[in-house]
């Protein structure tokens, strides 16, 4: 149970660095992105650009996916990549289908995903509301 402890703990911090970094990056490029299409309205730019920050989002998720897949296939707990990438993903995304499942020795790997999934996607969350109401279609004023 210690491994899992100490194994998980570092790909928590590296995901948070994923986090961190991806959604500093997301928004330069998403402000960068916000400067063209000056002959597109206003309305249909700010939709595209909350298009581009959930796609950017969604890549940032994936590659925190990725990352604990690669550790699930790095120590062995699942037969191979594939089965890695899935368990990850469903674990990270919280929703745990229950078919594939962790030998006794990695449990406690797979529930610290599902807890770091969840901080992540709230984390996300709270940037997408941010977002869409900063230079989204749901700038205050326009609806509210």
């Amino acid at each position: 149970m210690l491994v899992s402890l100490i194994v998980g703990s570092f790909v928590i911090t590296a995901c948070v660095f994923i986090q961190i970094f991806g959604v500093i990056e997301l928004s330069s490029r998403v402000k960068a992105l916000a400067r063209f299409g000056g002959h597109i309205s206003v309305h249909y730019k700010k939709m595209w650009l909350m298009v581009a920050t959930v796609l950017g989002i969604f890549g940032i998720h994936a590659f925190q996916i990725w990352v604990w897949a690669f550790t699930y296939w790095l120590i062995d707990a699942l037969p191979d990549f594939h089965m890695s990438l899935y368990f990850s993903t469903v674990t990270f995304s919280t929703l745990g289908y229950g078919d594939v499942i962790l030998s006794p020795d990695w449990r406690i790997l797979g529930a610290l995903e599902g807890i770091a999934g969840f901080i992540h996607i709230g984390w996300s969350t709270a940037y997408l509301i941010t977002a869409s109401t900063r230079y989204g279609p749901f700038t205050e004023g326009d609806h509210f």
